[in-house]
């Protein structure tokens, strides 16, 4: 059974930066693309970025390009997200996803597995 579980989020101010974790427990990691999706309260489930099973292409939303960053380690199954200069709008749980088809994805409705989320919270 494949297992994600997301790490890192936490409160932050506006401007600061924070990492996210996500450790999948899967046996064939390298097959899957990956990405993050956040949910604020109120508001439905967003695409925020994702990353294809080499970890050769890369893609972000409008909203997070030029602050986030994608990346992944195969060898440990994991995968991160880098968040710079954060705003208060990015205040949402987010959410871990890998999509087995290995391209990058942009729907929850491609998402195979979900982790639980985690909580970031940007003051002003």
């Amino acid at each position: 059974q494949v297992q994600l579980v997301e790490s890192g989020g936490e409160l932050v101010q506006a401007g600061d930066s924070l990492r996210l974790s996500c450790a999948v427990s899967v046996g064939t990691f390298s097959r899957y693309a990956m990405g993050w999706f956040r949910q604020a309260p109120g508001k439905v489930r967003e695409f925020v970025a994702t990353i294809s099973w080499s970890g050769g292409s890369m893609d972000y939303a409008d909203s997070v390009k030029g602050r986030f960053t994608i990346s992944r380690d195969n060898a440990k199954n994991a995968v991160y997200l880098q968040m710079n200069n954060l705003k208060p709008e990015d205040t949402a749980v987010y959410y871990c996803a890998a999509d087995s088809r290995g391209g990058l994805f942009y729907s929850q409705y491609s998402v195979d597995y979900w982790g639980r989320g985690t909580q970031v919270t940007v003051s002003s």
